[in-house]
């Protein structure tokens, strides 16, 4: 039996879509799963045209492929796929905390601190979708304060393909608690508005992303297998 997901009447493919955005980042949609439209009407309670609605623009996203005479499949990246992405990612990320650290006011440094905050008690609770979801707030908000809508909207079009990669990378103990630290520092690099420090510092944060991706890919345990979506 399908899980019972609400979505309120208002709210149409958008909401679909953010729905379908969680399911696949935290893997609850395996990589290359086919999106099965009856069971996920089901499961989210809406009808097939919001649902299609949401489909292409995920696809659109990148989060989604539509490939001929299957439909809709969860994206599977491949290891070239994972390298090119996260190189590019680590670069635009690089960019993103030198700028913010030249640009950022006080009150996006607080609200910064705040998201920073709300992130440490959800790994005190280790809460790990919860912790994903500021993480990846915190990480937009140092793209928003570099103040370079090019910039932001480069970056916000390539990391949607990795989201789900980047939440896995997580759930190793030791590595959460080093990105954690991580993210102490790069508050204190914005604070001293150290602009090379915070750049190197999002740099490496992403070349270990990547790293730890890489090795779970080599592993066999992103992708072990994938299932259509909506079955149980």
């Amino acid at each position: 039996m399908a899980e019972v997901i609400e979505i309120a009447r208002l709210s149409l493919h958008d909401q679909v879509a953010a729905r379908l955005r969680t399911l696949l980042v935290e893997g609850q949609i395996a990589p290359g799963a086919k999106l099965n439209e009856r069971e996920l009407c089901e499961q989210l309670r809406v009808s097939r045209t919001p649902l299609r609605e949401a489909i292409k623009l995920l696809a659109a996203e990148g989060l989604v492929d539509l490939l001929p005479n299957r439909g809709a499949v969860a994206v599977k990246l491949t290891e070239a796929d994972v390298q090119n992405t996260f190189e590019l990612l680590a670069t635009l990320e690089g960019m993103s905390g030198e700028l913010a650290a030249q640009r950022i006011t006080e009150a996006e440094l607080a609200e910064l601190r705040a998201l920073h905050y709300e992130m440490m008690a959800c790994f005190a609770r280790r809460d790990l979708s919860g912790y994903y979801r500021i993480n990846a707030r915190i990480h937009t908000a140092i793209n928003e304060a570099a103040k370079n809508p090019v910039l932001s909207n480069t970056y916000r079009a390539i990391n949607v393909r990795v989201q789900s990669l980047r939440f896995r990378t997580n759930q190793d103990e030791a590595k959460w608690k080093s990105a954690v630290a991580e993210h102490e520092r790069m508050i204190e690099a914005l604070a001293a508005r150290d602009a090379v420090a915070m750049r190197t510092l999002m740099i490496e944060h992403l070349h270990r992303k990547r790293d730890t991706v890489l090795a779970l890919l080599r592993a066999g345990e992103i992708y072990p297998g994938a299932q259509v979506a909506g079955k149980r």
